[in-house]
């Protein structure tokens, strides 16, 4: 009898939180301004771009050019672009690549670094019911090779940088390369070219909806490619701006990698709100100031590394002139609650944390007040997303109880492209593979991966705890701890520190650290100092470029 009363209960709970989330997503899209208001000459081109292309970037900047044609879309190293100018530019570029052969049932990958080429062609794919394969600017020929042999890349739009380097020479023979930015070489094609040309096909009325593959991290393993969906409502937007308050008409600056799913996400948030997007090249601190300061910026999307960055940066202390954005929204990677605090000291309470991930999208959000008051914390369930903390035989465990964490939401992804990956779930719910608990006031503590555990001696210990207490040193910038293989315990602990300019620490006094506030089992028999952690492009540490001690 009590599982069913369980049933019953988990179900009106289930119910109960649907409608409470309807209602606050609705009140959040009312808030952010995205349901607002349309001119009536506008309505039907405003119409006709959601109906021909959906919820997609590619809707959105159809959207854009009916709704407010002349607003700049895009500011890049390159100059600015207005949304009828997106509208009209890919239009073009969507002939020319249907004239090559691009369309429904074929895929284009784009190796890029943020500026409009990568949107341009997502756009322009879209337009054509193609896929779109958004590939991770650090991966090596022989992973680029086996991606795109896996899903049959027809074309690949790349930057001159990654052309000249060799790291697109094991293309599959037939694989189009085009120039997306910089100098191409003798006889390439380029973006630009294709946009000037032009071509004679005609455009789908309604092509079929396209899928989106974002490549997982690969920091343990050959990256995966993760099918992405395109919404079907504004449900997804809503969950997001439920906690993150974002605004329709600002200026956003997209730092964290438009390849990566946040970057990608932040994108879409920001042609939704149809905000003018500016966009760098390459991060640095510096020319992130700059551009929040020259183009007043309100919302920032980055990487939790970046901010790291920014806070090491030599005579950074603080934004430039007298504007500040509104929100700095991180994601990708772990944000350690000393940077969280030390960001909002020197920046100001603006930060915005969500974690998630390829796969299940969003789990959690985290605001200035819950930072201030637990760093550290992933923050709590926006709205419409269940949030639950299980044990291995897939039980709700009580708050303060470590479990693995599952969710469930609008958005989850569509599977892998490989055959035989899967992501467990349970009861309607996807597994994060990550470990973690709920305090009482309903916020997520990550402890770690599940496949990151350290077995040693018989012991299960999990380096999230571990790193947390070495990293509240002041001599540490960061650090990262792992298991590496022990003759006599199976495996061991290693942490890996990287100290703060100037500062000295033994390998004795972290370990007395650790020995003075967790168990035995958890003390690091390794502490190796290292300039800097091998990390990719979204923050996370890779672990198997750190050097293994002797």
């Amino acid at each position: 009898m009590e599982p069913v009363i369980d049933a019953l209960r988990s179900a009106a709970g289930s119910a109960f939180e649907k409608t409470t989330g309807t209602v606050r997503a609705l009140g959040a899209l009312t808030r952010s301004g995205v349901v607002r208001p349309v001119r009536p000459d506008r309505l039907v081109g405003l119409a006709g771009g959601l109906l021909r292309y959906g919820l997609s970037v590619t809707g959105g900047y159809a959207v854009g050019a009916a709704r407010h044609p002349a607003r700049t879309a895009i500011v890049d190293d390159a100059g600015a672009l207005s949304y009828a100018e997106v509208h009209r530019r890919t239009d073009r570029l969507a002939r020319a690549l249907a004239d090559a052969g691009v369309g429904t049932g074929t895929a284009v990958g784009v190796l890029c670094r943020n500026h409009r080429g990568p949107i341009e062609v997502m756009v322009a794919v879209g337009k054509l019911g193609a896929d779109i394969v958004l590939l991770n600017t650090g991966l090596s020929a022989g992973q680029l090779a086996a991606v795109a042999a896996e899903l049959d890349l027809h074309t690949v739009a790349a930057d001159a940088e990654f052309v000249e380097s060799g790291v697109l020479a094991e293309l599959p023979e037939g694989c189009t390369v085009i120039t997306s930015w910089g100098q191409a070489q003798d006889g390439a094609t380029t973006l630009a070219d294709l946009i000037a040309r032009g071509g004679n096909s005609a455009l789908p009325v309604r092509p079929a909806g396209g899928r989106t593959i974002v490549l997982t991290s690969g920091t343990t393993g050959t990256p995966k490619g993760a099918r992405r969906p395109h919404p079907s409502s504004l449900a997804p937007a809503a969950s997001i701006l439920s906690e993150i308050p974002l605004r329709a008409g600002e200026t956003v600056f997209i730092a964290a990698p438009l390849f990566h799913t946040w970057g990608n996400a932040g994108l879409l948030l920001a042609v939704l709100h149809g905000t003018t997007v500016v966009l760098r090249r390459r991060f640095t601190p510096t020319a992130m100031l700059a551009a929040v300061d020259e183009h007043r910026c309100d919302v920032v999307f980055a990487v939790p590394v970046m901010l790291q960055r920014a806070m090491d940066a030599d005579g950074v202390d603080g934004w430039r002139g007298s504007h500040r954005p509104r929100v700095v929204a991180v994601s990708g990677s772990a944000l350690p609650g000393g940077l969280a605090v030390a960001f909002m000291d020197r920046f100001g309470d603006l930060l915005y944390n969500l974690y998630g991930s390829t796969e299940v999208s969003w789990v959690s959000i985290a605001g200035p007040a819950d930072l201030r008051d637990a760093p550290g914390t992933a923050g709590r369930a926006p709205a419409g997303t269940r949030l639950m903390i299980l044990d291995d035989d897939g039980r709700p465990v009580p708050p303060g109880t470590e479990g693995r964490v599952f969710v469930g939401n609008d958005l989850p992804f569509d599977g892998y492209t490989s055959n035989g990956v899967e992501v467990e779930e349970h009861d309607g719910l996807l597994g994060t593979g990550d470990i973690g608990r709920l305090d009482d006031r309903g916020r997520l503590h990550l402890t770690g991966r599940a496949d990151d555990m350290i077995v040693s001696g018989g012991e299960n210990v999990h380096p999230g705890p571990v790193e947390d207490l070495i990293a509240q040193r002041d001599e540490v910038r960061e650090v990262a701890v792992i298991g590496v293989p022990d003759e006599q315990f199976g495996q061991r602990l290693a942490a890996y520190v990287v100290l703060a300019a100037g500062a000295s620490l033994d390998a004795d006094t972290v370990r007395d650290l650790v020995r003075g506030k967790l168990a035995r089992f958890a003390v690091p028999r390794d502490v190796v100092f290292v300039d800097e952690l091998p990390r990719n492009s979204t923050g996370k540490v890779v672990a198997r470029e750190l050097p293994r001690p002797e």
